[in-house]
C-alpha cells in the first residue's frame, strides 16, 4: 500500500512538471497573438508634432498588457485548463448560488431601498445636494441600463430569441417623443384650447406610453419577417434592423434632422409643474429654494419608477401562460409546437414586449439628454445591452441590474483612476481602455460563470415548496 501511495504521488509529481513546458509554449503563443493585436492598436498614439499630426508609439504600456495577458494564459493552463485538475460534478446548485437564494428575499428589500434613498446618500457623501450631481447622473445612467438589459432579458432571457438590434427600439422611443414634442402643429392644436405652454409642459407624460406603443409595433414588425429563423440568421437579421432603423434616422432629413439630429426639446415636468425659478415653478409651489438638481432628482425618481414597472411586469408575465410560452419557446421550440402553442403569437409578444420597455427607455433618454441623433443609437449599445444579460445571467432579474451597475458604473469610475498616470505617463487616460476591459470581463465571466452571475432561477410554478433550479439542469442554463 505505501509502495502505490509513493507511486501514485510521484505519477502526480511527474505529470504536474510535464504540463508546465507545454502551459509556457501556449502562454507565449498567447503573448505573440497579443503583441500583434496590441501593438498598432494600443501602441500607436496621435500627437501634434511642430504643428502637424504624428504617430508616437508606447512601448512600455504594450510591454505591460502582453506581460498580463502572458501570466494570466500561464496561471489559467497551470489551474482551471490543467489537464490534471478533477472533473467537478454538480447535480443543482452550489453552494453560492444556495447562499444567494438564501438571501434573497433580504437583499431584494434590501436593494430597493438603497435606490430609494441614493439621491439623499449621494448628497451627504459629497457635501450638498449641487455637489452630488456626478453621482445622480450616474444613477440615472446604471438605471436606464438596468431597465433596457430588463427589457431585452424578455427577449432573449425568457424567450431565447437573439437580438443584435435591440438599440432599434431605443431609437424609436426616443425619437417618437423628440418628434412629437417639437412638433408645431400638435403645440398649435394643445395651444388653442389649453393654454400655450400646456403641451411643453405635458409632452412628456403624453408621449411616454406613445413611445412604448410605437417601439411594441415595430417589435411585432421585425418579428413578423423572422419567425422562421433561429440562432445566428435571426441574430444577423435582428442587427441589420438595428442599422436599417439608424440609416434611416440619418437619411430622412426632413422628417428627422438628419446627422444634425434634434434639439431644444421640452424637459419633463412634475406632472405639467416646470422645474423654474419663476412663481409657478416646482421649488416655489412647494415652498423650497430654487436648485436646478431637483429636476435632476426628479428625473432620477422617474427612471428608477420605470425600471421597477419593468421588472414587476416580468415577473407577472412569468407566472402568465404567456410567460411559461415564452420559457418553454426557449428551451425547445419543436416541443412548443408539440404542446399546441402558436409560436407566431409567441414569439411576436416576446418581441413586442421588450421592445415597449426599450421605448420607455428611449423617451427618458430623450427628455433626459434634450437632444437626440443617430449616433446615440449605434450597435455598441446593443452590444452593452446583450453583453449585461449575458453576464447578469440570461433569465435573472438581479444578475442582470447587478451586471449593469458594475459595468456602466465600473466604466464610468475609470475617469477618477488619474493615479494610472504616475505609472503609464501623463498622456494615460483610463477611460480609453474601457471596452478593452469590457471584453476582459467578458472572457472571465464566460470562463469561471459561463452561466452568468446568477446561474440559478426562482421557479416559475412550484408544487408545495419553492426550490431553486439550477442551470446546469436546463437547456442553455437558463433556468
Amino acid at each position: 500500500m505505501a509502495v502505490d501511495t509513493a507511486h501514485s504521488a510521484g505519477a502526480v509529481a511527474g505529470s504536474g512538471s510535464s504540463i508546465l513546458p507545454g502551459a509556457l509554449k501556449d502562454a507565449f503563443l498567447t503573448g505573440l497573438i497579443a503583441l500583434g493585436l496590441l501593438g498598432p492598436l494600443v501602441g500607436f498614439e496621435t500627437v501634434v508634432i511642430d504643428g502637424a499630426l504624428g504617430l508616437a508609439y508606447r512601448p512600455l504600456v504594450v510591454a505591460i498588457m502582453v506581460g498580463i495577458i502572458f501570466a494570466g494564459r500561464l496561471i489559467l493552463n497551470l489551474t482551471v485548463w490543467s489537464p490534471n485538475r478533477p472533473p467537478k460534478a454538480q447535480a443543482g446548485p452550489g453552494p453560492i448560488a444556495r447562499g444567494v437564494v438564501a438571501i434573497s428575499p433580504a437583499f431584494k428589500p434590501a436593494l430597493f431601498a438603497f435606490a430609494i434613498g441614493f439621491p439623499l446618500l449621494a448628497a451627504a457623501m459629497t457635501g450638498g445636494l449641487s455637489e452630488s450631481r456626478y453621482l445622480i447622473d450616474l444613477g440615472i445612467l446604471i438605471l436606464t441600463y438596468v431597465m433596457l438589459g430588463w427589457g431585452l432579458n424578455i427577449v432573449v432571457g425568457l424567450a431565447g430569441l437573439l437580438d443584435l438590434g435591440y438599440v432599434a427600439f431605443y431609437a424609436v422611443g426616443a425619437y417618437t417623443y423628440a418628434l412629437l414634442a417639437t412638433s408645431e402643429p400638435v403645440n398649435a392644436f394643445f395651444a388653442s384650447f389649453l393654454g400655450e405652454t400646456f403641451w411643453a409642459n405635458w409632452a412628456f407624460w403624453f408621449c411616454l406610453p406613445a413611445a412604448g406603443m410605437f417601439a411594441g409595433l415595430w417589435g411585432m414588425i421585425l418579428g413578423f419577417p423572422v419567425l422562421r429563423l433561429r440562432g445566428d440568421y435571426l441574430a444577423i437579421v435582428t442587427l441589420a434592423f438595428g442599422e436599417i432603423i439608424r440609416l434611416v434616422l440619418i437619411n430622412w432629413v426632413d422628417f428627422t434632422g438628419g446627422g444634425a439630429g434634434i434639439a431644444s426639446i421640452p424637459r419633463a415636468t412634475f406632472f405639467g409643474i416646470p422645474f423654474t425659478a419663476g412663481e409657478d415653478g416646482f421649488a416655489a409651489l412647494f415652498g423650497l429654494e430654487f436648485n436646478p438638481m431637483h429636476r435632476i432628482v426628479f428625473l432620477y425618481f422617474v427612471i428608477l419608477a420605470l425600471a421597477l414597472i419593468t421588472a414587476f411586469t416580468t415577473v407577472r408575465l412569468r407566472r402568465l401562460p404567456v410567460g411559461r410560452a415564452w420559457e418553454a419557446l426557449r428551451e425547445d421550440e419543436i416541443a412548443c409546437r408539440s404542446l399546441g402553442l402558436n409560436t407566431t403569437n409567441v414569439k411576436l409578444s416576446a418581441f413586442a414586449t421588450g421592445a415597449m420597455f426599450g421605448g420607455f427607455a428611449g423617451c427618458f433618454f430623450a427628455v433626459r439628454a434634450g437632444f437626440v441623433s443617430p449616433e446615440s443609437f449605434t450597435f455598441d449599445i446593443s452590444a452593452m445591452i446583450l453583453a449585461i444579460v449575458v453576464l447578469g445571467g440570461m433569465g435573472s432579474q438581479i444578475g442582470v441590474a447587478v451586471a449593469a451597475a458594475v459595468m456602466m458604473g465600473g466604466m464610468e469610475m475609470l475617469r477618477n483612476l488619474g493615479f494610472l498616470k504616475q505609472v503609464f505617463g501623463d498622456s494615460f487616460d483610463p477611460s480609453l481602455y474601457r471596452m478593452l476591459l469590457f471584453g476582459f470581463a467578458m472572457v472571465a465571466i464566460m470562463i469561471w460563470k459561463p452561466r452568468g452571475l446568477v446561474s440559478s432561477r426562482d421557479p416559475t410554478i412550484y408544487l408545495k415548496e419553492k426550490k431553486a433550479v439550477s442551470g446546469s439542469l436546463v437547456k442553455e442554463g437558463h433556468g
